[in-house]
């Protein structure tokens, strides 16, 4: 394993929490000077702290990746960029799937309840089993999003997003002395809140939000088919993304700016680039699983080295332009 696949996994694969956020910028100051980086902590909404790598506003790309973990789930953040319908479906199934235990919870409280609080009031009426039913669903479906949202630590994170943490940091490493200025990295917190951490960055940095290339790696090491996903906006890209990325003999490589989603930061900026890696099923379903579960543990050393070889690449072709 490379040095930073193995210290990360190692010592920083859990970045949830302040304190062990702390350890993990702490760190990434300390390898940030021994490269000659500067290195700048900027606070965004919520507490996020986003670390700034170099200069976003004179670079000519900047390499992205959300550092902060998701909760643990008992079932996985099923993904199909290509296939929008299954994606929404799973999405709808997993909303209705809490409604049906909120309601399943409710309706216990108001059977178990009701009876108690009526002989306490000394009288019957159907305003305290309707009370109870509705406070007891809302507080169970609450509680339910808050562990989805912001429960106990995934202890498991090769994919989401220790790759694509190490994937920043090799590339930083790697980059050559002469191109050192024409890239920058931003490491993102609170991505897995809803994108709050690049969202406060853009608000900040509207021109860097408006004019800022950005290349954003989630989840690049569990699959053999590297998709790109390009903002509508941005689809002048793709030839630039073709040159750099393209023909591989380890990959299959798709680029997509058309019928295509990946909820992640590029999103946030109108030249944003996603880049995933995924599985294809036997009908040809590109498709992503494993991410928020204790299953994601498959951490492909040969994924980051591509994606740092053709990075290289790619910013000394925009550096060229």
């Amino acid at each position: 394993m490379s040095y930073y696949s193995n210290i990360i996994l190692e010592n920083y694969q859990v970045r949830k929490g302040k304190k062990k956020k702390t350890a993990f910028i702490e760190f990434v100051k300390g390898e940030c000077a021994k490269h000659g980086y500067d290195v700048n902590v900027e606070k965004g909404s919520f507490g996020a702290r986003n670390i700034v790598v170099g200069d976003p506003e004179q670079a000519k790309v900047v390499y992205t990746a959300h550092y902060d973990t998701c909760a643990w789930l008992p079932f996985p953040n099923f993904i199909t960029p290509k296939n929008i319908g299954i994606y929404l479906l799973y999405q709808i199934f997993l909303t209705l799937a809490m409604i049906a235990l909120a309601f399943g919870g409710a309706v216990l409280a108001d059977q178990l309840f009701t009876p108690l609080v009526e002989s306490w009031l000394g009288t019957e009426s159907a305003n305290v089993g309707g009370a109870i039913f509705f406070w007891s669903f809302e507080i169970i479906f609450f509680v339910i999003l808050g562990l989805i949202m912001a429960g106990p630590a995934n202890k498991h994170t090769a994919n989401d997003n220790t790759s694509g943490v190490v994937t920043l940091l090799e590339l930083m490493k790697s980059m050559p002395t002469e191109h050192k200025n024409d890239a920058a990295y931003i490491f993102f917190d609170f991505e897995e809140s809803g994108l709050i951490g690049s969202s406060s960055y853009a608000s900040k940095h509207k021109d860097f939000k408006k004019n800022g290339l950005v290349i954003n790696f989630d989840c690049v090491s569990d699959g053999d088919t590297i998709l790109f996903v390009i903002n509508k906006k941005a689809s002048h890209l793709k030839k630039e993304l073709e040159k750099a990325y393209m023909p591989n003999d380890m990959f299959n490589v798709e680029i997509a700016y058309e019928k295509v989603i990946y909820p992640s930061d590029q999103a946030s900026f109108v030249n944003g680039v996603g880049v995933a890696s995924l599985k294809k099923s036997k009908r040809g379903i590109l498709y992503m699983d494993r991410i928020h579960t204790g299953k994601d543990t498959i951490f492909e050393e040969k994924n980051i080295a591509y994606l740092v070889e053709r990075s290289i690449e790619f910013t000394k072709l925009v550096s060229e332009k």
